[in-house]
C-alpha cells in the first residue's frame, strides 16, 4: 500500500474567517500550483510544522532534571510553577478588607459542610457558588475530615498579572497547588527574586518578567519560575531565642555551581551567581534569540548558551540588571515628559480624590492608542507608539494595567473586585493614575534597553 503524503500551506497570521475561507475556495484543489503547497515530513521529535531548531538542544537548560539538585548541569538547581489556586475569585482581591471577608465566608462554608458530612447528614457537599468552589482538593479534604482554620500569616501580596499587585490568601487549604513556592517565599519578610517565563504549550509568544513577590501561574501563561534563592527550614534545636524569622531558614543559591564554574572559565573569576541570574534575564529579552528559537520555546523551557564574547556576557548582564530594576520598581518610575494629562504636560500634582475613581479605562478610539480615557475627568494623551511594543504575556504592559485596574463583579459568586480599593487602603488615591503613567515609562525604557542588546549570530 502506498503511503499517504501530507501537504500544508501557511496562510499567515491574523486573518479573518472570511479571508481564510476565500483562500480555500479560490484554491479549489491542493493540486492547484497557485496554492504553492509544501509536503510535510516529521523530524525526529515528531514535529510536522513549527519545527524546532537543532542548535537549541546543544544549549544549557535553565531547568534541572531533578529539583534541588546541587550537582545539576543546568543554570538553576530548582524551579517552580506559579500559584494555581483554582479559586482566584476567593483568594485574590485588590481590597485587604474584602479578601478577609471572602476568606472567612468560604472557610465557614467548608466547615459547615464538613460537620454535615461527619454527622452523616450528607454524602456530598452542597455546591453553592456564592460560598465557595468545590474542587477535587476540597473533596479530598472533606473525606479526610480536615477542618479549615484561617491563618493570619498567610495574607500576602502577589503579582497576579504583569504589573498587577493584589492581596492574596496563600494558605494551602484554599489553594489547589502551591508547588515549591513555600520554599521560595517561606515568610513575608524573607526576600527573593524569581524570573517567570512562559510554560510549555502556550499559544502566545514567549514572554518573561521578574518578581520579588509571589507569582500566579498565569503571570506568564502556565508560568515557570526560576529563583535566585531557595530556603530550607532549620531544625528546632538549631534556632536560638533571639533569631529573626530569616534566621529560621538556611538560604541556598539556586544558580548552580556548575554554571558558575563554566562562566568563570569563560569570563574570569569576578563573575558571581547574581551576574549569571541577570545575564539570563537580559538574554531572554533578546529579540534575535526569541525569533530564532520561537518554535522551541513553545515546546520546551528555555535553554541558553554562555555567549562566546566576554563583552557580550557583561552587556547582557548589565542590561538584565537595568531591566530587573525597571520591572521590579515599576511603581516608582517618573512619567515621560511628553505625556499630557487633560491636554497639558503632566506634573505630579494631586488631583481631588473624587476625580480619581476608575471604572474601566478605554482608548480614545480603537485605532488611536496615543490617548487613554482614564475616567470622565482625566484623559492621558501623547503616548508614544513605542510604548506598546513592550509585550508581556500576550499584550502590552499598558493594556494589562488598563484591563485589570477596573471594577468587576464575578457573576457566579457575586464577589466584587474594585481596583480603587487598593488605592484607598494604601492611602494613595492617585495610585492607579500614577501607576499607568509609570508603566508607560517602563514600556518605553524597556524597548530602548532591548534595542541595545548585543546581536548574536544564533544560526
Amino acid at each position: 500500500m502506498k503511503k499517504a503524503a501530507i501537504f500544508y500551506k501557511d496562510i499567515g497570521d491574523y486573518l479573518s474567517r472570511e479571508e481564510k475561507l476565500k483562500i480555500v475556495s479560490e484554491g479549489r484543489s491542493i493540486l492547484n500550483p497557485a496554492l504553492n503547497m509544501s509536503q510535510l515530513k516529521p523530524n525526529e521529535h515528531g514535529d510536522w510544522i513549527n519545527k524546532r531548531n537543532l542548535k537549541f538542544d546543544k544549549f544549557i537548560p535553565l531547568a534541572p532534571d531533578k529539583k534541588f539538585d546541587n550537582k545539576t548541569l543546568s543554570y538553576f538547581s530548582t524551579y517552580a510553577f506559579g500559584l494555581s489556586s483554582n479559586r482566584d475569585i476567593w483568594v485574590y482581591n485588590f481590597s485587604d478588607k474584602e479578601l478577609r471577608k471572602n476568606i472567612k465566608k468560604t472557610i465557614s462554608h467548608y466547615n459547615e459542610q464538613l460537620m454535615l458530612f461527619v454527622s452523616g447528614k450528607i454524602n456530598e457537599p452542597l455546591y453553592d457558588s456564592t460560598k465557595g468552589n468545590w474542587t477535587r482538593d476540597w473533596k479530598k479534604q472533606l473525606r479526610r475530615k480536615s477542618k479549615f482554620k484561617e491563618n493570619q500569616n498567610e495574607y500576602k501580596v502577589a503579582l497576579y498579572r504583569p504589573f498587577i499587585r493584589q492581596k492574596l490568601y496563600f494558605d494551602e487549604d484554599l489553594n489547589e497547588e502551591r508547588y515549591q513556592l513555600p520554599r521560595l517565599f517561606p515568610e513575608n519578610d524573607i526576600s527573593n527574586l524569581l524570573i517567570s517565563v512562559s510554560g510549555t504549550g502556550s499559544n502566545k509568544e514567549f514572554s518573561i518578567i521578574i518578581t520579588d513577590i509571589l507569582p500566579d501561574i498565569q503571570l506568564q501563561t502556565n508560568g515557570q519560575c526560576f529563583p535566585l534563592y531557595w530556603y530550607e527550614k532549620k531544625d528546632k534545636d538549631q534556632n536560638s531565642l533571639f533569631e529573626q524569622a530569616e534566621d529560621e531558614y538556611i538560604r541556598h543559591d539556586a544558580i548552580s555551581d556548575f554554571i558558575l564554574e563554566r562562566a568563570k572559565t569563560l569570563y574570569g573569576n569576578k563573575v558571581n551567581k547574581k551576574d549569571i541570574f541577570y545575564y539570563v534575564y537580559g538574554l531572554l529579552h533578546s529579540p534575535d534569540y526569541r525569533k530564532t528559537f520561537a518554535n522551541d520555546l513553545k515546546k520546551m523551557l528555555p535553554r541558553l548558551p554562555l555567549v562566546e564574547k566576554p563583552a557580550d556576557f557583561w552587556a547582557f548582564c548589565e542590561a538584565g540588571k537595568k531591566l530587573a530594576d525597571l520591572h521590579l520598581n515599576y511603581e516608582e518610575q517618573e512619567p515621560l515628559k511628553e505625556i499630557h494629562v487633560n491636554g497639558k504636560p503632566y506634573s505630579r500634582k494631586p488631583y481631588p480624590a473624587s476625580q480619581l475613581t476608575v471604572n474601566k479605562m478605554t482608548f480614545h478610539s480603537k485605532n488611536a492608542k496615543d490617548t487613554i480615557i482614564f475616567n470622565s475627568h482625566i484623559t492621558i494623551s501623547n503616548i508614544p507608539a513605542k510604548a506598546y511594543e513592550y509585550i508581556v504575556n500576550g499584550k502590552s504592559a499598558i493594556e494589562w494595567v488598563m484591563e485589570r485596574y477596573a471594577v468587576t463583579t464575578h457573576k457566579e459568586s457575586g464577589i466584587k473586585n474594585d481596583s480603587n480599593d487598593w488605592a484607598n487602603e494604601h492611602n494613595h488615591p492617585q495610585y492607579i493614575l500614577d501607576l499607568l503613567l509609570s508603566v508607560i515609562t517602563v514600556s518605553v525604557e524597556t524597548v530602548d534597553i532591548v534595542a541595545e542588546l548585543p546581536k548574536v549570530e544564533w544560526e
